[in-house]
């Protein structure tokens, strides 16, 4: 192993990176992590509006936080931001803000402009490096991992319009690689500012078997499609022909299960899969074990302070939407059997800011969390409450079944016969299956009700049928292409709403 890993694993075991940090010894720092943000933004106007000097005094800081600002999403930042992109400085962070990471989550709705600081970007990258030093503290061969490093990610070409900078957060980050990394990482500097996906794919087949690849991070859709792209050029049967070494993947964006069954048909031996939570607001969590069974650790020292919203009837509308009597907890209130919105507040001037995703606790004793789904993006047309969570498993075990990647889906909730019913669309290149949809559905059914009760309860009463299409994978990347939303950290929609249905369902039966 290279000096340099060398140095880091040194560092990263004197500084105490790996130390267990339980929910009762996290709320203590995450108190620190709020006092720290409120102190910094207290001159701005929204902390002078917000009256951030009171809750600094405050004896009961996080009861007062929580009185002092409201909850609130994208919108109810939105008119602070706005002043922050026509160059008003101090409005909800210190100083002009140059950075925005563009971010439509999936392709439905107008893209959002979140800002990114220079202290956020410092956060990410020592977030970054901490994770790749967790990866040496694993099993995986240390002297593969410190090969090249492959980060597929979004253009570092930034859009600018006079005033500040545009992007996908993978771009703005990647163009901001710590020095000490840059000679291990690829693609160069002339692939990375590459716009266009197709042609960046291209580029990179093109250059592939230069690369010693030991580790590679990305979104799984475009890691996949650069492995095949490679496999076909070069006539080789596995990745592993053209990167001998490559022992580890980073991935994040979207749930891994649903193409994990084509990854490892790419590979000619196993390798360690780590998930990460990098979201536009900042650093969320990474896995840090291989037993951890998907659990990643929650980064309270990584300029965030947390909330949790328990993601229920009391708190949110049958649509997601956020209540006026909804209430958060702190890290010590939470439990390891609900899902919780999560609510943060950040260093890049975001104040109890709902980002949209819901989570759930793996392992309190570690501080551990999984990814369930989103807040808008579940099925609930009469009680049924089926999220995300339940789609990818449902759809991971019809895909072992039948031996057959189903990587991409879609579901929209339908009026049916005075009732209701659930329509599927799943990716599916196998000629065999096509003409079985109705057996298909059935054994989707039957696993759904497995996985849910209250859906169980609801196939009995109002939600009548489950219909199923089998689509060509190729329809789904083509239709993110021609609505001008392929990209490194767009997904498509799991759940379809309102004017979508229709534009989807005409698309597909084009």
């Amino acid at each position: 192993m290279p000096t340099l890993l060398q140095r880091l694993l040194k560092g990263a075991k004197e500084r105490g990176v790996f130390s267990k940090v339980n929910i009762e010894q996290g709320e203590a720092i995450q108190k620190k992590t709020l006092q720290k943000l409120l102190k910094k933004a207290e001159n701005t106007a929204f902390g002078k509006e917000h009256h951030f000097v009171d809750v600094l005094h405050s004896s009961h800081i996080l009861f007062d936080y929580r009185e002092a600002v409201k909850m609130g999403d994208y919108l109810t930042m939105l008119p602070w931001w706005s002043r922050s992109r026509m160059g008003e400085e101090n409005v909800t962070w210190p100083g002009f803000i140059k950075n925005y990471a563009v971010s439509s989550g999936t392709s439905d709705g107008s893209s959002k402009y979140i800002p990114v600081t220079d202290l956020m970007l410092k956060n990410i990258r020592r977030a970054s490096i901490r994770q790749v030093i967790s990866i040496l503290q694993t099993d995986v061969p240390k002297d593969h991992i410190a090969k090249k490093w492959l980060m597929i990610g979004g253009s570092t070409e930034l859009e600018y319009n006079g005033m500040y900078y545009s992007g996908d957060l993978s771009g703005i980050t990647t163009g901001k690689v710590p020095i000490i990394f840059q000679r291990l990482s690829k693609p160069g500097i002339h692939i990375r500012k590459e716009k266009n996906w197709t042609d960046k794919i291209a580029k990179m087949t093109l250059e592939a078997p230069d690369w010693d690849v030991g580790l590679v991070a990305g979104v799984p859709a475009w890691v996949k499609l650069l492995i095949e792209s490679v496999i076909q050029r070069y006539h080789v049967e596995n990745i592993h022909e053209i990167w001998p070494n490559f022992e580890a993947y980073i991935h994040g964006g979207v749930a891994l299960s649903p193409y994990r069954k084509s990854l490892d048909n790419l590979m000619g031996k196993p390798i360690k899969y780590f998930e990460t939570y990098l979201a536009s607001e900042g650093f969320v969590a990474y896995q840090t074990r291989l037993d951890s069974e998907g659990g990643m650790r929650l980064l309270i020292r990584n300029g965030i302070y947390y909330e949790f919203v328990p993601f229920n009837s009391s708190n949110f509308t049958e649509n997601g939407d956020l209540l006026p009597t909804a209430q958060a907890l702190t890290l010590s209130q939470v439990n390891d059997y609900e899902e919780y919105a999560l609510l943060m507040s950040t260093c890049s001037g975001a104040w109890r800011y709902l980002i949209g995703d819901t989570i759930k606790f793996t392992n309190l004793e570690r501080c551990e969390i999984k990814i369930t789904g989103r807040t808008k993006h579940f099925l609930s047309l009469c009680g049924e409450h089926l999220s995300l969570d339940n789609m990818n498993r449902a759809l991971e075990i019809l895909s072992d079944e039948y031996h057959v990647a189903m990587e991409e889906y879609t579901v929209c909730g339908i009026p049916f016969q005075g009732f209701f019913a659930h329509e599927w669309f799943i990716a599916c290149d196998d000629i065999n299956l096509y003409g079985r949809e109705k057996e298909l559905g059935e054994k989707l059914d039957m696993t759904l009700k497995v996985l849910n009760d209250d859906y169980r309860v609801e196939r009995s009463a109002a939600l009548k049928k489950v219909i199923v299409h089998l689509v060509s994978s190729s329809k789904f990347h083509e239709w993110l292409r021609i609505n001008g939303k392929l990209g490194a950290q767009v997904k498509f929609p799991r759940v379809l709403k309102k004017d979508l249905i229709e534009n989807w369902r005409e698309f597909v039966h084009s």
